[in-house]
């Protein structure tokens, strides 16, 4: 990956280039001076430019030289020592089933895409629309006739991508990390950490954008209004509002038309290992991009920061409250009641969760007006979070603990709400419990 440096530039001309600019008339001082200031400037330049590398640019955070830990390196360091035996190459369809079970992600996941905004643009249309897969920590993209594509997080990296060779039927497909994902998923607007991504473009017939909606935005706060632009939607219910979903844009005579694009009227589904594109995953996924981001850029952020001096309790009350405000739905969409219909996603899904002695999930699905029973994000147990540098974390951890508490008055969530989801972590969250206890206790 070739590194860059990224700051503000400094306006250049002629009689500057960071040197000092000296009145003719007064003459040039002495040539040492000159040197030596020369030299400050230059050093001065150079430690400029390596304060403002960000995220994977910035060396501090190894992006492209420490060991990985993720799900799918420890996938393929097990296929590499032959303990996978059940991964079948025999097929495109058959070898992506066992992949995704191998990673435990579930099928039923399936989301289709169908504007060209991806590494493999080139063969995805409205004839060829793109499956995506996804369980709390990686995202699987499959392609008909393409390369399979993984992203897997590591705790303290982000996002590490990976794309597979074009299968041969019957041979194992090589498989590699790839840098060439950045251009999209580690941008200037998102400090150039190595995020997910998602779009909302309507396209024409071969896959190319004609209308963008939600640039630079992910997240549950993402209006309805603005999304799905460019995806099929499937699982919707009768009072499902109108969308961008299922659409393409066609120019005639020079004026864009609307063209409706159901799943299967031009592609054919049984390339795919479902007829569908559910919905509820489609929330959901939304859901976990913006935590993901979120969280990815507060723990490159702290590095940052700490590396130049300690951070106060301030500048940690900082990075913790957007942290804070997005665990806790706190900017949600809302949702309309009976938009949502039936998926096969939501027993997969609620499968996952973890449970307190009253059976209660942070998994529990509302669906209603807003899309989870109990406001606080399932994601607390991933490797985004738990990835979190310590003290960061557990400042996350306080104010989370404080924000459920019997006495918080300007909470957005009903006292009976804040009860449950602080009994769930508390029984679920070992860490939590013991911030928990030691913020009630008896100050000496």
């Amino acid at each position: 990956m070739v590194m860059a440096a990224y700051g503000p530039q400094q306006p250049r001309n002629s009689d500057t280039f960071g040197v000092p600019r000296w009145n003719a008339r007064r003459g040039w001082p002495c040539p040492s001076v000159v040197l030596l200031l020369t030299i400050a400037c230059l050093i001065a330049n150079r430690v400029t430019a390596e304060e403002t590398r960000l995220g994977i640019y910035n060396p501090l955070h190894e992006y492209d030289t420490r060991a990985v830990d993720n799900r799918f390196a420890r996938f393929l360091a097990d296929w590499d020592a032959g303990q996978k035996p059940d991964i079948d190459t025999s097929s495109d369809l058959t070898f992506l089933r066992s992949l995704l079970k191998e990673l435990d992600v579930p099928v039923s996941s399936q989301m289709l895409v169908f504007t060209a905004t991806s590494l493999q643009k080139g063969l995805i249309s409205a004839r060829n629309p793109r499956a995506l897969y996804f369980n709390d920590d990686t995202y699987v993209g499959y392609v008909p006739r393409g390369r399979i594509e993984v992203i897997s997080l590591d705790p303290e990296l982000g996002s590490i991508f990976y794309i597979f060779d074009r299968l041969q039927p019957g041979r194992r497909p090589l498989v590699r990390r790839s840098s060439e994902c950045m251009n999209c998923h580690a941008p200037r607007h998102m400090e150039n950490i190595p995020g997910l991504v998602i779009e909302s473009v309507i396209p024409g017939l071969t896959g190319g954008g004609e209308r963008a909606f939600r640039r630079e935005q992910s997240g549950h706060g993402v209006p309805l209004a603005d999304r799905f632009g460019g995806w099929h939607l499937t699982g919707t219910g009768e009072a499902m509002p109108p969308n961008w979903s299922n659409q393409l844009l066609v120019r005639k005579y020079g004026e864009a038309q609307e063209l409706p694009n159901p799943p299967g009227q031009r592609c054919d589904l049984s390339r795919y290992l479902l007829p569908t594109s559910d919905l509820l995953a489609q929330l959901l996924h939304e859901h976990q991009v913006g935590f993901v981001n979120r969280t990815l850029q507060a723990g490159y952020r702290y590095r940052e920061l700490s590396e130049v001096e300690p951070l106060s309790e301030a500048a940690l009350s900082d990075l913790s409250a957007p942290l804070l405000h997005y665990l806790l739905f706190a900017d949600e969409a809302p949702l309309v009641p009976g938009m949502i219909g039936d998926s096969s996603f939501a027993a997969d899904f609620a499968a996952a969760g973890q449970r307190d002695s009253a059976g209660r999930s942070l998994r529990d699905l509302d669906g209603q007006s807003r899309l989870l029973k109990y406001r606080c994000s399932y994601l607390i147990y991933s490797p985004a979070f738990t990835g979190l540098p310590y003290p960061l974390r557990q400042r996350v951890l306080r104010d989370l603990a404080s924000a459920l508490s019997a006495s918080n008055s300007d909470s957005t969530l009903p006292g009976s709400e804040r009860l449950a989801v602080r009994e769930i972590l508390t029984e679920t969250v070992p860490e939590f419990a013991s911030v928990a206890r030691d913020l009630s206790a008896p100050t000496q």
